[in-house]
This record gives structure tokens, sequence and C-alpha cells, in this order.
């Protein structure tokens, strides 16, 4: 596929993302659903990228969903337009690598939800966060009721899915929407720094840690403990990274992944 939206960037192992639709403050439509999609694809079959980070051109992460394109879709469209953004977002959570979000400017609606599906999110000063859905009567279509109380507590997501307020970068620290605030000329090197000490780390280790914890979520605490110990275990034994890691570990050396 042509991409028209989104433009990639790959160095060190990580693969910078832009969603670059700046006229329409990146708001998210088909093609960029099936754009990204495609990447995910891509992405999955190239051993070479350790790491994915996401961010927006311009003013905007995302300032939301296409309303034009959404207005004249009946229920059934609606549905599936739902059902779409869930789809591809749904997908970077399959990605056995980690995915960053660095929000440099307004997350709204559906830039926040998929600044959600992301694993965490890194954001600019200057960022503004919010589900305006309820505004246009309207409810979050891309997971938004479903991720925003796991991430910040019943109250916290029901406020902000009610009232449609904006909060600011500083608000979503405090109830963990995000996870580090950075200047804005300073954010996407603050967050490839992250990116590259995740990537030093080990590679199948990183990869596990992803899978148990999401899979964790949808099951019982007692449950997500046997998985913990099953996948603790396959990181044993001869030819493992975890013999590589203990071992270069007591002879005080870098272990080689």
């Amino acid at each position: 596929m042509e991409y028209e939206i989104l433009k990639t960037e790959v160095n060190e192992g990580i693969a910078v993302v832009t969603i670059s639709r700046p006229e329409a403050m990146n708001a998210l439509n088909t093609r960029f659903f099936n754009e990204m999609d495609q990447l995910v694809v891509e992405i999955a079959g190239d051993q070479s990228v350790k790491a994915m980070v996401i961010t927006g051109e311009g003013k905007a992460f995302v300032a939301g969903a296409d309303i034009a394109e959404m207005v004249n879709k009946n229920a059934d469209e609606g549905t599936a337009f739902s059902r779409l953004g869930q789809n591809t977002f749904r997908s970077l959570g399959k990605l056995d690598i980690p995915v960053i979000a660095a929000i440099n400017g307004f997350a709204l609606g559906g830039g926040l939800e998929l600044a959600m599906g992301c694993d965490f999110r890194t954001a600019s000063t200057k960022a503004r966060f919010g589900q305006p859905e309820v505004s246009l009567g309207l409810i979050p279509g891309y997971a938004g009721t479903q991720r925003l109380p796991r991430l910040v507590g019943m109250g916290d997501a029901l406020y902000l899915l009610m009232t449609a307020d904006m909060i600011g970068a500083e608000d979503a620290l405090r109830i963990g929407l995000v996870q580090k605030v950075f200047e804005p000329e300073d954010l996407m090197e603050e967050t490839l720094k992250i990116a590259r000490n995740i990537v030093s780390k080990g590679p199948q280790a990183i990869k596990k840690v992803k899978a148990v914890v999401r899979k964790g979520l949808e099951m019982s605490q007692t449950e997500g403990e046997e998985l913990e110990a099953g996948q603790f275990g396959t990181l044993f034994g001869e030819g493992t990274q975890g013999k590589e890691g203990m071992t270069a570990f007591l002879e005080k050396r870098k272990p080689n992944w």
C-alpha cells in the first residue's frame, strides 16, 4: 500500500510513525485505519523493528474522528466504523513490540482512543486530552468507554466522558493517563530515549512482559499468576536470553542478546 497519511522512519530499531493530515488536525478516517492496519502487518513481519512510537504532525496528535465522514452514516454504518477503529487499535496491543504514543498536541475523541490503544504515553506540556463525543450526541466508538476506566479508574473516566472537558498534560499525568510529560521541543528526543532504553533490554523478556500484562488483565489474578509462572520458566535454561542475561550479570559484562 502507498501511504498518504502515515509517515514512517526507522532508526536504531525504532519505527517513528507520524500521522500527517495536519489540514484536518489529523482526524481519523477510513484511509487512516486501512493504512495503520497495513503498517502493523508490515512492522509485525520486520524483525529489525524493536519498538514503535506514534506521534502527530502539526498542532494535534489526533483531534478526533473525521466528522465529515461520519455525519451521513446510518446505524449499521456507524457500528461498522466503530468496529473498524476498535480492530485497528486492538492490533497495536497484539504487536509483540512496545508501542508508545508521543502526544504532541490535541488528543481528543478517537485521538485519545488511539493513544490509549498504545502501551503507554508521553506528552508535551502543550498536549490536551478529552473525550468530547457527548457534545455531539455520541459516545466514544473506538473502545474509549472500556480503556479509559481501566487506565484511570471509573470516577475520572466518567467525569471525562460525561463532561467532555479537556484536561492538560499535568492533570493527565496526575490521573495516570500519561506516564511522562516533557517540554514540546524535548518530547520526541525524550520519548526516543525511553524507547532506546527498552530496546536495550532482553527482547524476549520485553515481548513477554507486554503479552503477560495484557492477557492478565482479561483473567483473574490467580489465572494471571499461572500465566506469569509459565512464561517466566520459558526464559530459563541453556540458550535462553534469561540464561545469557543472568550469566552476563554475574560476569559483569553486557549481555549478548
